[in-house]
């Protein structure tokens, strides 16, 4: 995959934005930006202990800002980026809102599972079941810096210790 300038600076705004979570009660250290013609048009790090809301990832967050910020509820021509790879429920949400790319920097298997499902379910069988031609998803930029973020891959972490289980 070629990277644009402009993929690795709005990378790294949602890596600043993971820190800046990771720094928060209530936060967590997922970064995402949602970018469109240029600008942001909303971003955010996870919220879910914060706002006492399961949905309140990075994603949605950024996602409800945006539609807020646009007054309306889709984001054509949109690139969302953010430091994980989107789950299911993220992923569908891109597909309802109508984003054009997805772009993300650590992938399931630069971080430890306890991160997603455990159906192994991978946003690109969202994507191709939602028959989106025009939705693209490309992961793996900024890997090291977006994975740095979590817990790696085969680190042994207590089960009641590990988030999502």
């Amino acid at each position: 995959m070629t990277w644009t300038e402009d993929d690795s600076i709005w990378m790294r705004r949602a890596i600043a934005l993971a820190h800046d979570g990771e720094a928060l009660p209530g936060k967590n250290p997922i970064g995402c930006v949602i970018v469109r013609d240029g600008a942001v048009i909303g971003e955010g790090c996870n919220e879910v202990g914060l706002r006492h809301d399961a949905t309140a990832h990075a994603e949605i967050v950024s996602m409800r800002r945006a539609g807020a910020n646009l007054a309306c509820e889709e984001l054509r021509g949109a690139v969302l980026y953010t430091t994980l790879q989107p789950c299911g429920m993220c992923t569908m949400a891109s597909i309802w809102a109508k984003i054009g790319r997805i772009v993300y920097g650590a992938g399931r298997e630069d971080v430890h599972p306890m991160y997603f499902e455990d159906r192994h379910l991978d946003t690109v069988d969202f994507i191709r079941d939602a028959f989106r031609q025009d939705l693209s998803l490309a992961g793996g930029l900024m890997v090291r810096e977006c994975a740095a973020l979590y817990v790696g891959p085969d680190a042994d972490v207590p089960k009641e210790e590990q988030v999502n289980r």
